[in-house]
């Protein structure tokens, strides 16, 4: 009596990972596209290089394009968007700046700014549309962190005896904007890659049993799920310069950080960004394409060979999206 039920349990699944295709929206943009922000299932921004901004109001069918007057040659690796007129865009470098708009992209406002040679800002997360924080690479061996309370309108450096001292060659990656996540409602986890990667909660510094020892390694991303005050975090990465390799590329751990494990089935290569969805749904996204885990991350699916920066879910909503090298994507599901 029992394998009428596992023949149909495994029919749903196959059934159910063979539905997931990648519509491609737009392939035509010369910008590389880094930062996403899905605000619900018909609002969303994207950002990237030469002063690029998109947003789209009806679901990711149709963009409207925009250059930042005055910051024509920056390169906005972070976006986050809380409506379809609110905005916060993050320049990383030559002087680092942080830009808001209150009116849909037509006018922007400066409100941060760094001129340090050294200043390079890796991502921004948001607790709320009030509080927010963003990371940057070490200045004086120490990983950069200012914090805003006012939804971006102000930005201030924490005590410098508080920024995390990082290691020879450690720093973050400005991949997908994704290597800080919200952890609860107040605090963050982080992560960094190159000579060493680890990960950051409060005072806690943990070594990542991931790819790391050059420039171009590390943990890229990571993501949060919570549920009955139980979390996993999944985090990925890998060698940029390895696409398709699957070595070390991804870790979970569901006691934050005191033990890891890795996937039976890992991502099919590097991996810059990994996103929650919901129930035990996860998505991963890097230069040679995607995975799909319906297992927490122990599985994962090649499902696209679509090549994607990052991917990211609605706030409010069910919609995934994805951007890359000039390019934005949807997920059919």
């Amino acid at each position: 009596m029992k394998k009428p039920v596992t023949v149909f349990v495994f029919y749903f699944l196959c059934n159910f990972l063979q539905a997931q295709t990648v519509q491609v929206l737009v392939n035509d943009k010369k910008a590389s596209l880094r930062g996403l922000s899905v605000v619900t299932d018909k609002i969303i921004w994207v950002s990237g290089s030469q002063g690029t901004v998109g947003r789209s109001i009806d679901g990711g069918n149709t963009f409207t394009w925009m250059t930042v007057k005055g910051f024509e040659k920056t390169d906005f690796r972070d976006i986050e968007a809380f409506s379809a007129t609110n905005a916060i865009i993050m320049g990383i470098a030559a002087p680092a700046y942080i830009l808001k708009t209150t009116d849909g992209g037509n006018n922007w406002k400066v409100v941060f700014e760094n001129n340090n040679k050294d200043m390079f800002l890796d991502a921004m997360e948001f607790w709320n549309e009030r509080s927010g924080i963003v990371i940057g690479d070490p200045v004086n061996d120490k990983i950069f962190i200012a914090r805003t309370f006012e939804g971006g309108d102000t930005w201030t450096n924490i005590p410098e005896q508080n920024y995390p001292v990082a290691d020879s060659g450690e720093a973050c990656f400005a991949s997908s904007g994704t290597n800080i996540r919200a952890l609860n409602k107040k605090e963050a986890v982080f992560i960094s890659g190159g000579l060493r990667s680890r990960m950051f909660i409060r005072d806690k510094k943990i070594d990542l049993p991931i790819l790391q020892g050059k420039q171009t390694t590390g943990a890229n991303s990571i993501a949060v799920k919570t549920v009955k005050k139980k979390t996993t975090l999944i985090v990925v990465g890998g060698d940029f310069t390895t696409k398709d390799s699957t070595s070390k590329n991804c870790v979970i751990t569901n006691d934050s950080g005191q033990s890891f494990t890795t996937p039976a089935v890992a991502p099919h290569g590097y991996r810059s960004c990994v996103e929650y969805l919901k129930g035990n749904n996860w998505i991963s996204c890097g230069l040679n394409g995607i995975d799909y885990s319906t297992d927490n991350g122990n599985t994962w699916t090649w499902i696209s060979q679509e090549g994607f920066h990052v991917c990211k879910k609605a706030k409010k909503g069910k919609a995934v999206f994805f951007a890359g090298a000039g390019k934005i994507g949807r997920l059919q599901y």
